[in-house]
């Protein structure tokens, strides 16, 4: 049996100092039994020859020191795991929220266990969002790990819950887990909303940690989270989803721990060891060789000041494979999700997308699409020196099809989810505004199947660079060079 110390000696804030212990570590579990009232529950910050410092989960508002025993468990804090999660609603440290009982199951630490690589599979085959924008040009891959990166003020909370509650893999058993870290109460009272389907289907576990909520909690969140998902992915076979807002109100939380703990800071406050931290969280992610099941991980986080060399997005940026960059201009001009699409990339989007995984033209239109793309950037900022006026019929095509593909590929409503199929169909569509010798990226028989002689445009006759000049009515679909052998 453990034993219970009564010496407290302060009480500060949420911080509890308790003495003449023995033999107690740091991230230990405690439980505070206090006399007239339910138990709390804390973690140990810090420990000092026989002094040990615990956080209160519950905060100290009412306590005093000689009404207090503090019991360590001698482990790191464990949290019931199991299928009993489907559809509830907790807060941070796993207390119902939706006045259920509390969730039964297996105990597991929170911290997790480390998979050993030689285990591992390669993640592959799609997980499709019903994001048009994230689907066609950034797929995310069973068992990836792929960060949103966003400003303050964009709607990315918008998109995590669009992700998480439309997102679906081929077959059966497939889960979300949604971990929100430093929400307000309106935008847990949103994120309620908008998830309250999927979570009334049994899809989707909540975990919601409030702003005002204690700082330790919110590093315990998506710990718990991860440790709900990797029980039901690889004890029972789900493929499961977890989406995790904000990162960078994580990471500021451990900022203030370390703070609490006197370490010594490094770049901007942060503790030396935050990428390690990181880490800890975001390759817990993957698939397993002989087991079903899968875990793919959407941290999304914000960049203050819409700086990339931040510590939390660059770190993130070093662990993770790929990034969904959300961008003012975008967002500027009225485009939902505000996705720019040439800073984003998903490394392993060839694991889950082209033939046998998605559809066969997937990956040749969104590499002509990316790359239509960046020539319309090269226009539009040509177009700024000398007039739009004054560019050529080809600039003035890419400039049209950037509007096309904005306004009929990626903007959707937050509350639309769009099959692979219909995206494909309308990026098929915005390329068709193209010459057809610009499509260089997609076969011939691609752009015969897909971009029909009827809606396909013509070469431009004018166009001093093209040199086929008239298209002849003899000319066959992948071949313009006949004209002068043709004749009348």
């Amino acid at each position: 049996m453990s034993v219970a110390y009564s010496d407290v000696r302060e009480l500060k804030g949420p911080l509890l100092v308790v003495g003449d212990v023995d033999r107690v570590g740091w991230d230990e579990f405690a439980t505070l039994e206090v006399a007239g009232a339910p138990d709390r529950h804390g973690l140990v910050l810090e420990v000092d020859e026989d002094l040990a410092v615990v956080q209160v989960l519950e905060g100290t508002d009412g306590l005093s020191p000689g009404g207090v025993w503090v019991r360590f468990e001698g482990r790191p804090l464990h949290v019931r795991v199991g299928t009993d999660w489907y559809g509830r609603v907790c807060n941070g440290r796993g207390e119902p929220l939706d006045g259920g009982p509390p969730v039964a199951g297996v105990a597991r630490p929170v911290s997790g266990w480390p998979l050993n690589p030689t285990h591992r599979e390669p993640p592959r085959e799609p997980v499709l969002t019903g994001v048009s924008v994230l689907d066609t040009l950034t797929t995310l891959v069973r068992g990836q790990k792929l960060p949103i990166f966003s400003v303050p003020g964009l709607p990315h909370l918008a998109l995590a819950t669009q992700v998480a509650g439309r997102a679906t893999t081929a077959g059966e058993g497939f889960r979300v887990v949604f971990a929100g870290m430093g929400l307000t109460h309106a935008d847990i009272g949103y994120v309620r909303d908008r998830l309250e389907e999927r979570s009334a289907a049994g899809e989707l576990v909540l975990l919601l940690n409030a702003a005002d909520d204690p700082v330790i909690e919110r590093i315990l969140t998506p710990r718990i989270a991860l440790s709900v998902a990797e029980e039901l992915a690889f004890g029972h076979g789900d493929d499961v989803l977890v989406v995790m807002s904000d990162m960078t109100s994580y990471a500021e939380a451990v900022r203030e721990v370390a703070a609490a703990r006197r370490e010594i800071p490094a770049r901007r406050g942060y503790p030396g060891y935050l990428y390690s931290d990181l880490a800890s969280l975001y390759e817990r992610c993957g698939r397993i060789h002989g087991r079903a099941g899968s875990v793919t991980v959407v941290p999304v986080l914000t960049m203050p000041g819409g700086d990339l060399t931040h510590p939390v997005p660059d770190l993130t940026g070093y662990i993770t494979e790929g990034q969904v960059v959300l961008a003012p201009e975008v967002h500027a001009r009225g485009v939902y999700p505000p996705v720019d699409v040439l800073s984003s990339l998903s490394r392993l989007m060839r694991s889950g997308a082209g033939p046998g995984r998605t559809r066969d033209d997937h990956l040749p239109v969104a590499a002509q699409v990316l790359a239509a793309l960046a020539r319309a950037r090269e226009a539009a900022e040509l177009g700024e020196l000398v007039g739009v006026s004054a560019l050529s019929d080809t600039d003035r095509a890419y400039l049209a099809f950037r509007g096309v593909v904005e306004r009929d590929l990626f903007a959707q409503t937050d509350d639309e989810g769009r099959s692979l199929v219909d995206s494909l169909t309308r990026a098929w569509s915005a390329l068709a505004v193209l010459p057809r010798r610009e499509l260089t990226m997609l076969s011939a028989a691609m752009v015969a199947e897909h971009l029909p002689a009827a809606t396909a445009p013509p070469d431009d006759p004018d166009d001093p660079d093209d040199p086929d000049g008239p298209d002849d009515p003899d000319d066959t679909d992948d071949d313009r060079a006949g004209d002068a052998e043709d004749g009348p």
